[in-house]
Order: C-alpha cells, then sequence, then structure tokens
C-alpha cells in the first residue's frame, strides 16, 4: 500500500510513499526499544548537542523542506519556511532547556540526603499533524530527545514526503536506533500507541484520534500526550471598534486557510456593533478571497462544506463563499456565516477551514456563557474594552489559552494545558521536558556499621 499525495493548488502527483508494514513497525520499535538504554545513559550536554546540530542541519535545509511542505499541503512557500524556522528555533530551545532540566534536593534528615531525579521515561511514539508539520513535530521530537529518550515519529500521511525528509535530516545526529521515522496512515498510528513497548504516546491532530490513542494506552499502561481539536470562541464587545475586531476575526478564521489548531472557529458578537462588524468582515473575507490557499486536500474540503451547508440548510446565510469553487485543486473560499446558532454543527465542532459562523448575542454575558459552553477546551479571544470583563472572562473561560485582544500571540515559552475534549498535558514550552520524563524519589540514608 502507497500513500499517493496530490498537489492541493492544482491536482498534479506530488509523489508516492510506501506505507510501512506491520514488520516495519516492529522492527522499528525494537530498535528504538534496545537504543534507548544507551542514549539514556548519554550525558545530557551531549544529548543537548546532538539536538542543536540537528537544528542547524535543519535551517541550512529550511528553503528545500518549505518547498515540500507547499506542494504536499498547499500552504504558501513564505509560511511554509516559517513554519520550518519555527522548528529550528524550537530545537534550539530544547538543546538550551534539555541539559539544565533538573529536579530536587529535599529537606530530610541531617544524616540522609534526599532527592527527586528526572529520568527519561523510555520510548516515545510521536504522531504529529499536517497542518504545521515541521514546528509540531520538532516540538514533540526535540524535547523527547534531548531528555534522553528513543523516538519513533509518524508524520501525517497528507504529508508524508514532509515527514520523511524531516526524519533523514534529524536522524542523522543520534546514534542508530534513537530517532525513526515510519509513514502511514491510522492503522500505523494505532499499531504504535498500542505497542506494549511503548512508553509514552505525543499526539497532536483531531479529537477522535486523541480519544482512540487515549483508549489503546489505558490498556498499556503508557502516557497519553494530546493535544486534540479545538472550537475556539471569538467574543467581542460593544465598546470595541468593529472594523478592528473584524480584521482579528478574519486573521482568526481565515488565516492557513483555518488551518489552526487555534484558528477562530466561531464568533460571538454584541448586537450593538453587529451589523457594522459583519460588513466589515465581509469586506475582509473579500480580500482573502484575492489570493485564496487551498485546503490540503479534498476530502478535508468536503468535510468543511459539510459543515457550511449544513448550517445554511439550518437557516444560516452565506454572505461570503459558501460554495466549492471551479477547477482543479482543493480551495475552498473564506466564509461568512450569518444568523448562526449555538445548536448548529458548525458552531459545536472544530471544522478547521476558512468560515467564520457568527452569532449575535445580546450581552457580554450571554456571549461568555456561550463560549464556555462547549466539550472542547483548548483556547479562546475576547475582544474588550472593559477590564472587568477581560478578566470575567479569562477566569470563566474552561480552556488551556486565553487570548485577550489579539486572536495570536504571546510572550514565548508559554505552556497551557489543554482540557475536556481538546486533549490533556503539557504540549510545548519548558514543561514538554516534564511531560517527557518521569520523577524517582531516592533517600540515601547511613549506614550501621560494625
Amino acid at each position: 500500500m502507497t500513500l499517493d499525495i496530490r498537489s492541493p493548488l492544482d491536482g498534479h502527483e506530488v509523489g508516492s510513499l510506501p506505507t510501512a508494514t506491520e514488520d516495519e513497525v516492529t522492527r522499528a520499535v525494537r530498535a528504538a526499544v534496545a537504543a534507548r538504554g544507551p542514549w539514556a545513559d548519554t550525558p545530557a550536554a551531549d544529548r543537548g548537542a546532538a539536538v542543536r546540530a540537528a537544528a542547524t542541519a535543519l535551517r541550512a535545509a529550511a528553503d528545500e523542506l518549505a518547498a515540500t511542505v507547499a506542494a504536499e499541503t498547499g500552504r504558501p512557500v513564505d509560511s511554509a519556511r516559517e513554519g520550518v524556522l519555527a522548528g529550528v528555533s524550537t530545537l534550539e530551545q530544547y538543546a538550551e532547556l534539555g541539559p539544565v532540566h533538573r529536579g530536587r534536593s529535599l529537606l530530610g534528615s541531617p544524616g540522609a540526603t534526599d532527592l527527586m531525579v528526572p529520568e527519561p521515561r523510555g520510548l516515545v511514539v510521536a504522531l504529529t499533524p499536517w497542518n504545521d508539520p515541521v514546528a509540531v513535530a520538532c516540538g514533540l521530537l526535540g524535547a523527547a530527545l534531548v531528555t534522553g529518550n528513543a523516538v519513533v515519529h509518524k508524520p501525517s500521511e497528507r504529508c508524508p514526503h514532509t515527514g520523511a525528509h524531516l526524519g533523514d535530516l534529524l536522524s542523522e545526529h543520534f546514534p542508530p536506533g534513537v530517532l525513526h521515522t515510519v509513514t502511514g496512515d491510522g492503522e500505523v498510528g494505532a499499531r504504535l500507541a498500542g505497542d506494549p513497548s511503548v512508553d509514552v504516546v505525543a499526539h497532536v491532530g483531531g479529537t477522535a484520534t486523541g480519544r482512540s490513542i487515549a483508549a489503546a494506552t489505558a490498556l498499556t499502561g503508557a502516557k497519553a500526550l494530546l493535544e486534540n481539536g479545538g472550537n475556539d470562541a471569538l467574543l467581542i464587545d460593544a465598546d470595541v471598534d468593529p472594523v478592528w475586531a473584524a480584521e482579528q476575526a478574519a486573521l482568526g478564521a481565515f488565516a492557513n486557510a483555518g488551518q489552526i489548531c487555534t484558528s477562530v472557529e466561531r464568533v460571538l458578537v454584541h448586537q450593538d456593533i453587529a451589523e457594522e462588524f459583519l460588513e466589515a468582515l465581509c469586506a475582509e473575507a473579500s480580500e482573502w478571497n484575492a489570493d485564496p490557499q487551498p485546503l490540503v486536500d479534498r476530502r478535508h474540503r468536503e468535510a468543511v462544506h459539510s459543515h457550511v451547508a449544513q448550517a445554511i440548510a439550518d437557516g444560516a446565510e452565506a454572505l461570503v463563499g459558501g460554495a466549492i469553487p471551479e477547477g482543479e485543486g482543493a480551495h475552498y473560499p473564506a466564509t461568512v456565516l450569518r444568523g448562526c446558532t449555538p445548536d448548529m454543527r458548525v458552531m459545536r465542532e472544530e471544522t478547521f477551514g476558512p468560515v467564520a459562523p457568527v452569532c449575535v448575542v445580546s450581552s457580554f454575558a450571554e456571549g461568555l456563557g456561550l463560549a464556555c459552553q462547549d466539550e472542547h477546551g483548548l483556547a479562546a479571544t475576547v475582544l474588550t474594552a472593559s477590564m472587568t470583563n477581560a478578566q470575567r472572562a479569562w477566569r470563566a473561560l474552561p480552556v488551556g489559552t486565553v487570548k485577550v485582544n489579539a486572536v495570536f500571540g504571546g510572550a514565548p515559552g508559554g505552556a497551557a494545558q489543554p482540557r475536556g475534549a481538546s486533549g490533556t498535558g503539557y504540549g510545548y514550552g519548558p514543561e514538554l521536558l516534564d511531560e517527557m520524563t518521569t520523577t524517582k524519589v531516592v533517600h540515601i540514608g547511613l549506614p550501621r556499621q560494625r
């Protein structure tokens, strides 16, 4: 069986890669199991140096790898290169943080030494997505490797060439067996997630897959580290500039064709500025449609359009977009939906496309209540000039990340824990090193001598 990739821009064939067989997956796991002990015993400074060397190699190949990302996913080359360089930066960060990742000394009796010592968990399986394939993979791989774990990485079947190329670039800087890349579909991922030799399964992707991984690891005892889907709300207060709010909404909903983990998935706007906001949002959508970016493939486009079509059937109105364009490729227009209600599928589920479903609310309190009523818990954004409302919102929203007056951005080094259907555990930042290690408590007392 092969993974056949076609360009989402025009449908031409990008290439094919074989799906790993059951024997190939088993061999990769066994080789990683054999390598994890010696790699764990490697001095932390040497592990950091290896990750730094891998980052240097990735930087040198940034243009070539970005072209591969663009060919497979349709992401513009400049944006794809930014993603590759973000991966470089992440590897460099973990190369510095890994050797200084430390435990604690405890205050026991004067005649004893008590320690809390971090140790590698062992074998990490990393299952990574297609929407930002290099940056996300480098986060999980860098944190796992620098803390002394061996890794088997399966990139998304929608960008296997990107994942294979990344694996070739990085693996040569580590001892044999420490880093493997296997290509394949969901069956390969499920086989890896359920392998009893695996100690951690780290997954970034959809909620359904995350839940199946959690079920598999419950049987094997492996740790599940999951960043799954989100249904991020944008709550807009009555006291902000509606044109600026529309700019923020468009950026959050349409950037990377809406294929960002923390894209705006539903908009809750105060009725006092709703008409001005919608007019400005339609103008923004038309500008985004002047130079459209395709979705990753036609299968995903059908899923996105099904959300839009059902919303229209249920009473929403497409002010801009809302129809599949003619021609090759997997393009879908930036779409603005008016008259959406909280019970619509487009408001309840992650669409993961360039769609801005707008629900008008009568008060900030009503909007906040609706924003909180969701099974997901990844992120949310609030636009308000009221410090009172900002404080109310960030404390009440049951999500891992709250952004006030900016749909994207934040200081480096932040690490959030998603909630509910969006997953569990730190997926990035310095705290990811804690997820990749386990703590041993050591008590060293004095013997009774003869």
